[in-house]
């Protein structure tokens, strides 16, 4: 997949957050029929042939839409991204304190994107494909998420949830680097599939970040 100024995160929260849709029907079933192929025998054995017969369209169509295969591959990654975002804000609203709402965040961001067929399926079989995308930007997807926790944090100081001394920038900084560690390089000590091992986690090392200094 090609870097250019924006990185792939960004644009899939930047749309999540204005509640973006898909372009227009033939270009969804182009998505869609992409998303199926790359779940199924992965993205290096795919070409816009396949895409084109999953989708039910010709070649010609998705060369319209899409003039090479890595422009295609992120845009169907970023869609991905951008739902689980999508879910991710939903989310976050139903837990009932900031505690819960950092423990949330935390399993559901490790859970969701591991469990997702198309993301976590690149993670695990194909990680090359993914990957260098989202580690060799000089840091834009690290800062994305940075900066979007680092929001969420500043709205939960402005509504009295967190101390005003509290550095949510580098608090935002840490928990990003955590959550990112644990999706790219395995670990033999925490379950990532145990759901209380993760939530035990995020409040034994991941909540302190947040008391007053």
């Amino acid at each position: 997949m090609t870097a250019d100024s924006d990185s792939l995160l960004e644009r899939a929260l930047a749309e999540a957050i204005e509640r973006a849709d898909d372009s227009d029907e033939i270009t969804t079933r182009v998505l869609d029929g992409a998303h199926d192929q790359f779940c199924r025998v992965g993205i290096r054995r795919s070409t816009m042939e396949d895409v084109a017969r999953r989708a039910g369209v010709s070649r010609i169509t998705v060369y319209r839409r899409f003039a090479t295969k890595d422009a295609l591959v992120e845009q169907v990654v970023r869609r991905e991204f951008r739902r689980y975002f999508d879910q991710f804000l939903v989310e976050i609203e139903q837990a009932r304190t900031l505690a819960d709402r950092v423990v949330l965040g935390f399993v559901s961001s490790l859970q969701a994107i591991r469990r997702n067929p198309l993301i976590g399926g690149l993670l695990a079989v194909e990680p090359d494909v993914l990957v260098p995308s989202m580690v060799s930007d000089d840091g834009r997807t690290l800062s994305t998420v940075q900066r979007f926790v680092a929001g969420q944090l500043r709205r939960e100081q402005a509504a009295g949830n967190l101390a005003a001394d509290v550095d949510v920038e580098l608090a935002a900084e840490m928990m990003a680097r955590v959550s990112a560690s644990f999706l790219l390089v395995p670990s033999h000590v925490v379950d990532l599939d145990d759901e209380d091992q993760l939530r035990a986690v995020a409040r034994r090392f991941l909540v302190p970040m947040l008391e007053p200094r």
